[in-house]
């Protein structure tokens, strides 16, 4: 099509698409003369210069491009969205804290950036609660980079109200304080832009990024001091890479398609001197892959394609110097040009001749950049891809520079560790699970618990937290965990004793065993319960914890508070509701017998000893099979008597009755249908608690019938 078009314009849009095509398809070189040709033809505009920028981002990122997560090595006290102090503590639902301006910065990320978790449904101010106890510690360890921070904060209200040089003042009283802050160094950079100290916002710049290699603002505010020096080739790099790492920020797309649009811009007869230009500082930058340009080929030519578009023979020569070019910068795969005669490294001193008249111009006139440090030149790893952390700076710093880069570990003076600094103001002991609310109050996990068993609301503030009650999760405060085990470890040790020695006694199930005072339970017999009371909500929630998930279930007495025998309960399932009510799903397991009442915490214990069956043997043995098999039948036939709606009624709580068993004597409780027929026939408590308390199954048959018998006799009369 382009050798049939003569129009100037047609041919124009054509060869733009050719550039666009060859760009997406990794074929870089080859687009790049494209939109030199096209830029002989008419003015190219920025906006032409979108896809270009998006295939040279894409190109880094899929060459293995990526922050090296493993190296990232931050202290406690760093804050994981911005990478500065921890200033004002906020802490999520997930346990996670940050930056109170950090979350209110990010309004529509819903989800934490460490854990990815969504928190809760809940009011629109949530995270925005200071954590309390964590404020109040930093402010006491680090009160140079609090005030640093505060300063930050003044200074940036300034900055918005256009008074720049007051802005400027606080933020150097800041690095005066926090000379290791990057947040510091890059607003500064900004401030220095706008007062146009553009060589002051250059070493700004660059004293963030190799301060906090991964702070991606240092490197677009380093792009943009330096567009504004006019070093225009060192913007562009810049901004290329900042864009492969942030792809969607609008900015610096924009500035980099206005950067390669003004280096192809016509200029008489030396346009084709930028393009070796171009490549050169797409490919040179030392902190990108080997080769950005990763699938280019130093011996493709592009003759075909071009055979029938007028050449000069300067053309062929830079054509030829381009080839060279591209496989002089090339540090892993790609070869050389075979047919060129000239060695790697004269390749590289005559690529780096062909310097375009228009940038040394335009540099000539910038002024020099100052240079904090010295800047070593990088050589090339051809064992793999470059990652951010290892290859961007911290590697390629001199060594009194390492100290400020984000390995630097903030010391905290011992004399101000003090204990009573991380005790939860509810048990006054040292924290243990630090859970912190919604409202910034932080607890241990069972004090906060134990309170809101009696009163859904913080125990400090009395903000609602019913919240916690619905979800019933409770995520530890990492931060507070992490400082305790770092700084107070052999409390932390004496802490977990006295726990582990709590769950041990409350894991017995002999001795201090819980009991639930409410009604009859029987071994096998599903036992459905609606715990409302606090005592309770906590004696429920101790068997979970401890493991054992039993307690025992006794019917009240008079005198001594409850009977003196029952029957242990398993936990299957247990439902909590939002108002701190649950429905406990539990079964019938062993019978015991009281030894000591006690009580525990607001709710009854007990020592018991488990009561079993004796076995007979011989003759007694056939007498009580045949006993057996006949009440059985005998309550078969009670059972199928019952009106069909009582019997749904039965079916429907207690399910149905167990089959026979052919050996009575088999379960030390005995047969299961037994206590199934105790259960469902209408008794009162006085007159079901013998048949508990009985350890002879002739005795407990013997009864039964009598009682079967009775019942048959009222419904004939």
């Amino acid at each position: 099509q382009l050798n049939e078009l003569g129009n100037v314009g047609s041919k124009w849009k054509l060869l733009l698409k050719k550039a666009e095509s060859l760009a997406c398809s990794g074929k870089l070189n080859e687009a790049l003369e494209t939109y030199q040709q096209a830029a002989k033809l008419e003015k190219l505009r920025p906006e032409l210069f979108q896809m270009l920028v998006e295939c040279l981002s894409e190109n880094s990122r899929r060459g293995g491009f990526h922050q090296d997560k493993e190296q990232e090595n931050f202290d406690l006290f760093t804050c994981r969205k911005c990478y500065g102090f921890l200033f004002e503590p906020v802490t999520w639902p997930c346990g996670h804290t940050f930056c109170k301006t950090c979350l209110e910065k990010d309004k529509n990320s819903s989800r934490c950036k460490l854990c990815k978790e969504e928190p809760p449904k809940v009011t629109s101010t949530w995270h925005y609660r200071i954590n309390v106890v964590l404020s109040t510690i930093l402010t006491k360890w680090f009160p140079s980079e609090v005030k640093a921070v505060q300063l930050r904060h003044e200074g940036n209200l300034l900055y918005k109200n256009k008074d720049f040089e007051s802005a400027l003042q606080k933020y150097n009283e800041a690095i005066d304080l926090a000379p290791r802050d990057h947040l510091l160094f890059s607003n500064r950079s900004q401030i220095n832009s706008n007062l146009k100290r553009y060589d002051d916002a250059l070493s700004d710049a660059e004293t963030a990024c190799r301060l906090q290699p991964l702070w991606l603002k240092g490197y677009l505010r380093k792009a943009q001091a330096l567009d504004n020096l006019g070093r225009t080739e060192e913007a562009l790099k810049e901004y290329l890479f900042y864009i492969s790492l942030d792809p969607d920020n609008k900015i610096a797309k924009t500035e980099a398609q206005k950067l390669l649009c003004e280096l192809f811009s016509p200029i008489l007869e030396n346009a084709q001197e930028r393009l070796p230009d171009t490549l050169r500082l797409l490919s040179s930058h030392y902190r990108i892959k080997g080769n950005i340009i990763y699938s280019l080929e130093s011996g493709s030519t592009s003759s075909n394609t071009e055979a029938n578009i007028e050449k000069k023979e300067s053309y062929i020569t830079k054509k030829e110097h381009l080839s060279n070019l591209c496989g002089s910068l090339s540090s892993s795969a790609h070869m050389v040009d075979k047919k060129s005669n000239c060695s790697r490294e004269e390749n590289k001193v005559k690529s780096f001749s062909a310097e375009s008249p228009f940038l040394v111009s335009k540099r000539n006139n910038s002024r020099k950049r100052k240079h904090s440090f010295d800047e070593p030149q990088w050589s090339w790893n051809t064992e793999g891809p470059c990652k951010l952390f290892k290859h961007a700076c911290f590697y390629s710093l001199p060594p009194q520079m390492r100290a400020y880069s984000i390995n630097a570990q903030r010391n905290v003076p011992l004399d101000l560790v003090d204990a009573s600094d991380l005790e939860c103001p509810l048990c006054m002991r040292l924290f243990l699970e630090p859970v912190t609310t919604l409202c910034g109050h932080t607890f241990c996990l069972k004090c906060l618990e134990r309170c809101l068993d009696h009163n859904p609301k913080c125990p400090l503030c009395k903000e609602g937290l019913s919240e916690y009650l619905a979800q019933m999760k409770y995520c530890k405060t990492t931060l507070m965990e992490e400082l305790i085990a770092k700084y107070l470890p052999e409390e932390l040790i004496e802490r977990k004793k006295i726990y582990e020695e709590e769950i041990v006694e409350l894991s017995n199930l002999n001795h201090n065993v819980p009991i639930f005072v409410c009604t009859m339970a029987y071994p096998t017999v599903p036992c459905p319960l609606h715990i409302f009371e606090p005592c309770y909500r906590l004696m429920i929630r101790r068997c979970m914890e401890t493991g054992t998930k039993q307690f025992g279930m006794c019917i009240s007495d008079p005198v001594k508070g409850f009977a003196g025998y029952g029957c242990m309960l398993e936990i299957r399932n247990v439902e909590f509701f939002s108002d701190g009510r649950s429905v406990v799903d539990s079964i019938g397991k062993r019978r015991f017998k009281v030894i000591q009442h006690g009580q525990r915490d607001g709710y009854n214990t007990a020592d018991i000893e488990y009561l079993e069956d004796q076995k007979v043997e011989g003759e007694e043995f056939v007498d009580l099979l045949c006993l057996h098999d006949s009440v059985y039948d005998q309550a078969y036939t009670w059972f199928n008597s019952l009106k069909q709606v009582l019997k749904n009624r039965i079916l429907s709580h207690f399910g149905p009755m167990p089959a026979k068993d052919p050996d009575p004597q088999v379960n030390p409780n005995g047969p299961a249908w037994c206590w199934w027929l105790l259960a469902v026939l209408p008794l009162e408590n006085r007159a079901q608690l013998p048949f508990l308390a009985m350890t002879s199954l002739k005795d407990r048959l013997n009864g039964i019938r009598r009682v079967l018998v009775f019942m048959s006799r009222n419904r004939s009369r």
